[in-house]
C-alpha cells in the first residue's frame, strides 16, 4: 500500500551503492498507472532544482474522473491513462520490466474534433535503468483524436504524457518545444 515514486536522482548520490532500478521517465509514468490519492514527492528537494522533468510532477493531478488501461500484461508492461477531473486533462504513463518495448497508442480517448497539445517525458535514446537512467527528452506535439503515437520504452523505462486542449495550453506550460534532455 506504501509506493512513493518521483525520484530524479535515480542513482542516489548519497547511498552506498544503492539505487533505483528504474529511468527517470518511469519514475514519472508512475504517478499515472499506481493510483494513489494522497501522493507525495519521494526525492529530496535539492535533487528536483533544475530537473526539466520536475514539471510533470508539478501537473499531475491525484483526482481522477476516469481510468482506461490501454496495454497490460501483469509483470511485463502497463499503459493507462486518466482523465483530471478538474481540468479535463488526460495523462498517460507507460511502464515496462527489464525489456525495451516500442508500442504504440490510439489516441481514440482525446475528444472529437479537439486539437490537442501531448507534452512527453519519454526515455532518451540511450536511456537504460542499469547504465543511464537519467537519460530523458521532453517534447510537445499536437495530436487529435484517432492520432496514434509512439511509445518507446527503454529497458526499465516508461513514458509519461500529458494531454491538454490546444485552447488551454497556448501560453502556458513550460516552454517544452524541441527541448532534449539527457
Amino acid at each position: 500500500m506504501d509506493f512513493t515514486p518521483g525520484v530524479l536522482d535515480v542513482m542516489i548520490k548519497e547511498s552506498d551503492g544503492r539505487r533505483v532500478h528504474t529511468t527517470v521517465a518511469k519514475q514519472l509514468a508512475f504517478y499515472v498507472t499506481f493510483f494513489s490519492p494522497t501522493q507525495m514527492l519521494a526525492d529530496l528537494p535539492e535533487n528536483y532544482e533544475g530537473q526539466p522533468a520536475f514539471q510533470f510532477l508539478l501537473d499531475v493531478p491525484v483526482d481522477w474522473e476516469d481510468t482506461r488501461v490501454v496495454h497490460g500484461e501483469i509483470g511485463e508492461v502497463l499503459t493507462v491513462v486518466r482523465k483530471d477531473r478538474h481540468s479535463g486533462d488526460l495523462y498517460l504513463g507507460s511502464i515496462t520490466n527489464e525489456s525495451p518495448r516500442d508500442l504504440e497508442v490510439d489516441c481514440d480517448f482525446l475528444d472529437e474534433g479537439v486539437r490537442h497539445v501531448a507534452e512527453i517525458y519519454a526515455d532518451g535514446a540511450e536511456a537504460d535503468w542499469r547504465t543511464n537512467p537519467t537519460a530523458i527528452e521532453i517534447s510537445r506535439r499536437d495530436v487529435e483524436r484517432g492520432a496514434r503515437l509512439p511509445l518507446r520504452l527503454a529497458p526499465g523505462g516508461g513514458q509519461a504524457i500529458r494531454f491538454r486542449a490546444v485552447e488551454q495550453a497556448r501560453g502556458e506550460g513550460p516552454g517544452l518545444a524541441g527541448v532534449g534532455v539527457t
